[in-house]
């Protein structure tokens, strides 16, 4: 689900496509309104100049054997007779004045005198060729229509409003931010660290673009475990393979050198085996779908029941089996490595918190030691790091909670911490397993699992 923040943001992207969209309409209704308005005045004085050619030679001949007056009672033309009428009118006008003097010059003989004609009615003056006195004959012209705009001018500014906008979203919100995803997929791999790239778009561009900076972090992250699993091997190895150097090069070892380099023995494996635990993880594993509180029964069916206490509620999910028994066996043995016995494993139902009516689970192993500081907590997490300054021991290497975070995060959850009272009313601490049913994914069905 989309945060308000998201929304809104949609809402103003669409407000403004929207605002771009209309004011396309507008322009284009006013580009197309103003080049029909154009060819029809141009027809209309063509059509004028036709007209008015005619009525010119009519009135000039009539003028030849009748008076100005007669003729203008006669024929119904509106003549004036003296000088020069009044003249003025608005710029339009006298811009159509002109054209019909180029029409009428072009249509007669000869090329007659125009005036705009001031005040009202609309038109112009004609100068008639008089041989007595001078005559002019009046012809109106007619105001070029502007608006209400045309229905189909109207539809067509509207198509092409909507089609602009609609190009210019596509390019501003899915074409450009597909560009910048699509360059910045052809340099991973190139750079050392590609950029993150800011969410903008369409909310499936969005999400894309969500997907691929995940995977750049992922990318960092992986790096990062890399150089950190390089470092830390070569660091924990070091320390009981010089031992043993020593101890060879005594010619006869002592029994208590030989316990000790059987220790030392141990210790290797163990650190070799939590590496490649680490290093291989379980992305290969095929879910299964088993009762999982079986499962924690036979990871810890090992340990004396003084020692480990169940609290298991009878759940079913689908999960990979062998990874998460071996979490909770390094959670096993870091309890018993760093806490106090007797310890508690207690398995619950838990939908998770994003989602509700998904199948989660939680896996609480409690012991009575004084645990983690809080502020401790993130470096705990960290592969290689241990919380003590001394590395060494008994081969613990700092991976056994760096595991099982990465299980619980393969399983949709994470690894957390609480403090509370144990049932007899002692303080515990405990580290929390958080995960839900691996899905979707093949899967298959079984009745118990053996880690």
């Amino acid at each position: 689900m989309a945060s308000p923040a998201a929304a809104r943001a949609a809402l103003l992207r669409l407000v403004r496509y929207l605002l771009l969209g209309s004011a396309g309409s507008a322009l284009t209704l006013v580009l197309l309104q103003g080049l029909l308005a154009q060819r029809l005045e141009r027809a209309q004085i063509t059509q004028m100049g036709g007209e008015v050619s005619f009525n010119l030679r009519l009135a000039e001949l009539a003028l030849e054997r009748l008076p100005p007056s007669a003729v203008s009672r006669l024929s119904g033309l509106p003549l004036r007779v003296g000088g020069r009428p009044a003249s003025g009118g608005d710029p339009r006008l006298a811009l159509q004045t002109r054209r019909l003097q180029q029409e009428l010059c072009r249509q007669l003989t000869h090329c007659p005198q125009l005036l705009p004609a001031a005040g009202e009615p609309r038109g112009a003056w004609v100068e008639l060729f008089s041989p007595l006195e001078p005559v002019w004959l009046f012809t109106a012209i007619p105001s070029p229509s502007r608006w209400p705009p045309d229905p189909l001018l109207l539809a067509l500014a509207l198509v092409a409003g909507g089609t602009a906008s609609t190009l210019l979203f596509l390019w501003l919100e899915v074409q450009r931010p597909l560009q910048q995803l699509e360059q910045a997929l052809g340099r991973v791999g190139l750079q050392r660290r590609p950029e993150v790239l800011a969410a903008r778009g369409t909310g499936a561009v969005r999400r894309l673009t969500a997907r691929f900076n995940a995977m750049v972090q992922r990318l960092e992250a992986n790096e990062r475990e890399r150089a950190t699993m390089l470092a830390g091997i070569a660091h924990d190895l070091k320390s009981p393979l010089t031992r043993l150097r020593l101890r060879l090069a005594v010619p006869q070892p002592e029994p208590a050198d030989r316990q000790r380099s059987e220790a030392d023995l141990d210790a290797l494996e163990r650190i070799t085996g939590q590496f490649l635990l680490f290093a291989g993880g379980a992305d290969g594993e095929r879910p299964v779908a088993l009762p999982l509180d079986q499962l924690l029964a036979e990871s810890s069916a090992g340990l004396d029941p003084a020692t480990l206490s169940l609290d298991l509620e009878p759940l079913e999910r689908v999960v990979q089996p062998t990874a998460l028994a071996r979490a909770v066996g390094n959670l096993i043995d870091n309890a018993l490595s760093h806490g106090r016995p007797p310890l508690r494993l207690v398995l619950r139902d838990e939908p998770p918190a994003d989602q509700p009516g998904a199948q989660g689970f939680r896996i609480e192993l409690w012991d009575r030691g004084a645990g983690i500081a809080p502020e401790q907590w993130p470096q705990a997490l960290v592969p290689f790091q241990r919380l003590d300054e001394a590395r060494g021991g008994l081969g613990h290497c700092g991976l056994g909670l760096a595991i099982a975070a990465r299980v619980a995060a393969g399983h949709g959850g994470g690894l957390s911490w609480r403090r509370g009272p144990l049932p007899d009313g002692a303080p515990g601490f405990a580290v929390v397993l958080h995960g839900r049913s691996i899905a979707p994914g093949p899967v298959s069905s079984g009745g118990g699992a053996r880690a």
